[in-house]
């Protein structure tokens, strides 16, 4: 058995290490499964805005088994009951949504840890098997290695964004694009002034916490700037990906 089976967190502490991290929204093992043989770094399996249900996460969980991808869960909120159980069904970590101040930041961190150093219950009786540990050993295994990821997608994030960057024990942060510009009164204008002021501060106050930072890439061309702005995590989106394919397969036949 493997006493520490999880990469993800060594990746990161990785300075030089470029990784991605798609969202799967789509309620599907079998695409998770390809995502994760494709060399996927993590998936982020989406149970804020995706189609799946709790037995659908459990087996895109389990799908990403025998690769390097990290099984990553975004819950629907800040909330130690789901965070509890999607860890049980073997996730690698959690992506908090609407992080809006240091103690919501610390609320997180806390959730992912056993007592004394967090708020998480015992009961791994699916999570051991996905991690080749026996149900007893799984705590002492894993525990400090689960990944903690903020998305930061408000106003008052980014007001709080130095003292949120304080809290120890967040491993990576996203600026929330669609959810911030929206915050803002400015849904999908990326290139206004007070969205890029906005996520300037974001990327100011991570890189000084030297906090890895991700964002949403589409294109090679976005990948290049967010890489070249310091980013460390590529986003992508499984149902994204699949209908730029396809419309670009269906552009073909023009």
């Amino acid at each position: 058995m493997t006493s520490h089976p999880m990469q993800f967190k060594q990746k990161l502490a990785d300075p030089d290490r470029k990784l991605t991290a798609h969202v799967c929204t789509i309620p599907s093992a079998a695409v998770t499964q390809a995502m994760a043989a494709a060399g996927s770094d993590a998936i982020i399996i989406d149970l804020e805005h995706g189609a799946m249900d709790y037995e659908t996460t459990h087996a895109m969980i389990a799908a990403t088994g025998g690769t390097g991808c990290a099984p990553l869960v975004r819950v629907t909120e800040t909330d130690i009951a789901q965070v509890k159980r999607v860890l049980d069904l073997g996730a690698e970590g959690i992506v908090f949504p609407l992080i809006r101040t240091a103690e919501d930041a610390e609320k997180a961190v806390r959730s992912l840890r056993y007592p004394p150093n967090g708020t998480r219950g015992f009961g791994p009786f699916m999570a051991h098997s996905r991690w080749g540990t026996s149900l007893l050993a799984y705590k002492d295994s894993v525990d400090g290695q689960l990944i903690c990821c903020l998305l930061i997608e408000t106003r008052d994030a980014v007001e709080n964004i130095d003292e949120i960057c304080a809290v120890k024990g967040i491993d990576a942060i996203i600026p929330a694009q669609f959810d911030l510009s929206t915050d803002l009164g400015l849904t999908g204008q990326f290139d206004h002034p007070k969205f890029l002021a906005a996520l300037a501060k974001i990327e100011a106050a991570a890189t000084a916490a030297g906090i890895p930072l991700g964002g949403v890439g589409l294109a090679k061309e976005q990948a290049d700037a967010m890489f070249a702005k310091g980013y460390r995590i590529l986003v992508g989106f499984d149902l994204l990906w699949l209908k730029a394919s396809a419309a670009e397969a269906q552009s073909w036949t023009g």
